[in-house]
């Protein structure tokens, strides 16, 4: 056995993650509310980085001749600045996630702290956030006054970030944290305090106690040495005082039946104008006591027969149990909906009879490097600064750089796709959703020249404003089948068919699902049952039998 070493020469392709490129696709795929928060948190660290209207003034004193700004070279020693900007179909076809491939890039920086150091030695590029015109791409001039950026304040404004915290609302009181005050607040005896907390604690987000109370005991601590666990009968008599103490009513119950009586207790002990009849309660607590199975099954003939009361009766009765809640203590929590902010603006133009999109960019300011700081990068002779001050500033220089072209990329591919999808959509904000067409996303990746992957990342999470509201804009892209009459038809519109279908039905002769496909292939649709059962539980639309009414 003999070793030996040699060197040998090799010509291949690799496909290669490059930081830019990782950049730039994660900015694409933001949506608009999550992309203001990225470009402020940039702002804040980076001081390389400012507004364009903040810099004005001081473009007028220093030129972009007296600038050298060159993107960071690349790992393999590749310079970014001779690439240009990045398109479409740099785009690779599989990144992963990128949150893993933004973490490789920090060890790298990390491990090479001198590659910094070259990323502004050449190049002659003043990279200020000038984006491409989007609006004579789509036509059209800029109408969207109302979408204004407010801008950080200046040293001299008030403090800016002091005023979003005190404009930021306080942190909301969790469910047990309510029930707990209020409890604290119970005319009850000393002893089934601790018990009453003790089963609070085991309730669940919709109010309901799930776990037997031979559990809780079980599970209950024992704080002192003489002392046991509790009893069953001292939780018992704990719950009750619970459900009857605590709001809103229903609170503590153990299933939907003992949840709607306490609601309808807490009906008859009302003493105000909201007041419901007595015999109305008493009607509905005795459907709920034993006839709940087939109330909830839509068999009111049978309920009528074994309670011996008409059907006008059960129907006020069903008015009142309407009124209650399944989940009462989902009134107590406000869930934390974010605002939706629309990326893309469609209006149309009736000089040219098309619909034309635009971009909602003014809630993105424009950026645009520091002038002073890229001098200081530079180390003129009268603005000398040390290899330390000069590596920071090169570093956020080229984040500053990365982050401008990233979101003028999104800006350019953005709109493309919005207008491609408004022009291939024409007859659904002519006609209504039930004319939206199958549009499959190669097609309009074919159409564009860029890949795939990157029509999916700039539909990610996006809604566009249009005549017809604000609707997300992955809903116009989905398939379809053809119609008798030779026309395209997609998903989404067999559904609006289907709703329309129902909601014109007789609803004491609601039509089966098998009617159901008789109708729609009366329109020409032609679906399988368990398409049309499919759908229509997509819908939340109930079965037949659930839909009848008496």
């Amino acid at each position: 056995m003999r070793f030996e070493t040699q060197q040998s020469m090799k010509l291949g392709q690799h496909m290669k993650l490059a930081p830019r490129m990782i950049q730039s696709m994660e900015i694409l795929q933001m949506p608009l509310a999550e992309l203001q928060e990225r470009i402020q948190q940039e702002l804040e660290s980076n001081p390389t980085l400012e507004l364009a209207e903040a810099q004005a003034a001081a473009a007028s004193e220093v030129t972009d001749d007296d600038v050298d700004i060159a993107p960071a070279a690349d790992e393999d020693g590749d310079d970014d600045a001779s690439e240009g900007p990045l398109t479409e179909d740099e785009t690779p076809l599989d990144v992963g996630d990128d949150r893993d491939d933004f973490a490789r890039l920090e060890q790298y920086n990390e491990s090479n702290p001198e590659a910094a150091e070259n990323e502004f030695d050449s190049g002659d590029v003043s990279h200020e956030a000038e984006a491409p015109n989007v609006r004579e791409l789509a036509e059209r001039p800029s109408r969207d006054e109302d979408f204004e950026y407010s801008p950080r304040a200046s040293g001299d404004d008030r403090d800016a970030k002091s005023e979003a915290m005190a404009a930021t609302p306080a942190r909301s009181i969790s469910l047990h944290e309510q029930l707990r005050e209020q409890w604290h607040l119970a005319d009850v005896k000393e002893e089934l305090k601790p018990l009453g907390e003790l089963i609070i604690s085991f309730l669940d987000a919709d109010g309901y106690l799930r776990t037997p109370l031979e559990t809780i005991a079980d599970r209950a601590p024992v704080t002192g040495a003489g002392e046991t666990k509790p009893r069953s009968v001292d939780l018992e008599n704990a719950l009750h005082a619970v459900q009857l103490f605590l709001e809103p009513p229903g609170v503590a119950a153990r299933d939907a039946r003992e949840c709607l009586l306490l609601q309808l207790d807490a009906f008859g002990d009302a003493e105000d104008e909201r007041k419901i009849e007595p015999e109305v309660i008493a009607h509905a607590r005795l459907i709920v006591e034993n006839h709940l199975d087939d109330l909830m099954n839509n068999r009111l003939p049978r309920v009528s027969e074994k309670t011996h009361l008409s059907l006008a009766e059960i129907r006020g009765a069903l008015e009142l149990l309407k009124k209650l809640s399944l989940a009462p203590a989902r009134r107590l929590v406000t869930e934390d909906v974010r605002p939706i902010v629309a990326d893309a603006i469609v209006e149309y133009d009736a000089e040219k009879d098309r619909y034309l999109a635009y971009l909602n960019e003014r809630r993105i300011p424009d950026l645009r490097i520091n002038q002073e700081y890229a001098l200081l990068s530079k180390g003129k002779p009268d603005k000398g600064m040390d290899k330390r001050g000069k590596d920071f500033l090169r570093t956020n220089l080229s984040n500053a750089a990365w982050l401008i072209d990233a979101v003028n990329q999104r800006k350019h591919t953005l709109l493309r796709v919005v207008q491609a999808v408004v022009d291939a959509q024409r007859d659904y904000f002519d006609f209504g959703p039930q004319a939206l067409k199958p549009l499959p996303m190669t097609l309009v990746a074919e159409q564009l020249g860029i890949h795939v992957a990157t029509v999916s990342r700039a539909v990610s999470e996006k809604h566009i404003q249009t005549p017809r509201g604000v609707v997300p804009l992955r809903k116009f892209f989905s398939g379809g089948l053809q119609t008798d009459a030779g026309e395209d038809m997609a998903w989404d519109a067999i559904k609006v068919a289907l709703r329309d279908i129902i909601d014109h039905e007789d609803k004491k002769k609601p039509w089966s699902d098998e009617a159901l496909v008789d109708k729609l292939q009366e329109r020409g649709i032609e679906i399988a049952r368990r398409t049309v059962a499919k759908y229509r539980d997509q819908l939340n639309i109930p079965a037949a039998r659930l839909r009848r009414e008496y």
